[in-house]
């Protein structure tokens, strides 16, 4: 068995090899010849900045003595955080997971250490080092003795976020987990929390969940505003800051409130929500950021009236909401609910999708590592193609209207969302007999590839109810 040197031996080989003097060799690597002497003697513990620095001047990788110095000076030695925590971060930085690894197995022997562990993965999750920081929460948490301390609600928090991704399936299994930690947060991260959750329950249409949790986030909302504003209550107030205004999570309740109702069909009470964030005179805010978003709502507020009044069947306001759509930037959602409308009550829209035929032409899927573009806007993209196709379809369009079904059965898969799958696949057999032999072998390839899909997980298929 071939013996691995040490990192002395191989520094001192080098030298050698090289006919370097430590003077020469120290000046080359900015440390001082009595610095690189003591290394290379052995007399000296080397700390990781010093054997970078070293890596570097013999032209190495920068991580090519990592596993040696677990072993020479991590692992031989006492266990040292000065030491030590250098040494994390920039096994982090340069994707050494397996590094990491080691030596937190060897620090969490240690009750000391989950603490620091800790304060690390914060720090890497913020510079958007996921998987490591995943990887710390995960053995932080599996070492936290009290299991309604804030420090083990964070780390399932974070691991939370982190999980949160396109696939459906993935998303609703890490809802789940988090779900019972969420009031053990301090009360001020338990608001974006309950947001983020009942943003991932929207996405996955389970109404009942968005209503429970958006409803948490309101009555903790209005908590925390008498709080800061009630002025018999001074002194009281908390010391952390929300993300955004306090104000806004109780608006967002109420939007988020209503939008279940009118999945569910209820349009009564989602326009008794909605006429909550209608109305906000009582918000004491006049800073610039809390006036965008009051301006921000009362604009929902009114566009959302008109939502509420189409899916009711009140066509007559269609000719408004159409006018109010064209001065938003974004018209996604709004188009959504015009075809929504135009396919539930048979009315003739083509006048509203000429009107915005270039913005339509350009809809690209939007990118975001924000929770709720990660989750609603992905499954926003499949419907409206799957609205427009039906549209489309039913109107004898059947070139455009089985593209626009593609656009949308391909993404539907995508994500995982097997109740727009089966729309999609569903609005295809009903007009099979109008698609081209090449629309078909299309339409054959994705259902294959569904089912190899369906097929390796065993038969399971995140239902979208």
């Amino acid at each position: 068995m071939e013996i691995t040197p040490t990192i002395q031996a191989e520094i001192q080989t080098y030298l050698k090899r090289k006919g370097l003097t430590m003077t020469k060799f120290g000046h080359t690597i900015d440390l001082n010849v009595g610095t690189v002497s003591s290394i290379v003697t052995g007399n000296r513990s080397i700390s990781v900045h010093q054997l970078d620095s070293i890596t570097a001047g013999m032209n190495l990788p920068p991580d090519y003595f990592y596993e040696r110095y677990i072993e020479e000076c991590i692992e031989e030695s006492p266990l040292n955080w000065k030491k030590i925590s250098p040494f994390l971060y920039r096994c982090i930085e340069l994707g050494r997971l397996d590094c990491l690894q080691r030596v937190v197995i060897l620090l969490l022997d240690n009750p000391n250490y989950p603490p620091s562990l800790f304060e690390v993965a914060e720090n890497v999750y913020k510079d958007g080092y996921n998987e490591a920081a995943a990887y710390l929460y995960k053995k932080v948490a599996e070492s936290e003795k009290q299991q309604h301390s804030e420090r083990l609600a964070i780390c399932q928090y974070r691991l939370f976020q982190i999980n949160i991704g396109q696939d459906r399936a993935v998303n609703l299994q890490a809802a789940i987990e988090f779900a019972p930690f969420v009031d053990r947060l301090d009360e001020i991260e338990q608001l974006d929390a309950l947001k983020d959750l009942a943003n991932v329950y929207r996405s996955l249409s389970m109404w009942d969940k968005v209503y429970e949790f958006s409803s948490q986030m309101g009555q903790l909302g209005q908590i925390q505003y008498n709080l800061v504003y009630n002025s018999k209550r001074k002194g009281t107030e908390p010391q952390k800051k929300p993300i955004r205004p306090f104000f806004t999570y109780i608006a967002y309740s109420g939007l988020m409130c209503a939008s279940a109702c009118d999945a569910k069909g209820d349009h009564e009470q989602a326009l008794e929500h909605i006429h909550c964030y209608a109305d906000l005179s009582w918000v004491k805010e006049k800073d610039s950021e809390s006036l965008y978003w009051k301006k921000q709502y009362l604009q929902w507020a009114k566009i959302n009236t008109y939502v509420n009044r189409l899916m009711s069947g009140d066509i007559s306001v269609l000719p408004d909401y159409v006018e109010h759509m064209a001065a938003e930037k974004e018209i996604f959602a709004e188009l959504l609910n015009v075809l929504e409308v135009a396919n539930r009550y048979n009315v003739d829209v083509d006048h509203i999708l000429r009107r915005f035929e270039s913005q339509i032409v350009a809809y690209q899927e939007p990118s975001s590592s924000d929770t709720y573009t990660q989750q609603v806007l992905p499954e926003e993209y499949v419907r409206f193609w799957y609205k427009m196709a039906k549209y489309s379809l039913n109107k004898g369009r059947y070139l455009y209207g089985f593209k626009c079904l593609i656009n949308a059965f391909e993404k539907a898969v995508t994500i995982n969302h097997v109740l727009l799958i089966a729309n999609c696949f569903g609005l295809f057999y009903h007009f099979k007999a109008h698609a081209a032999p090449k629309t078909q072998a299309r339409f054959q390839t994705i259902y294959e590839e569904v089912w190899e899909k369906n097929d390796q997980k065993d038969g399971f298929l995140l239902s979208g109810n």
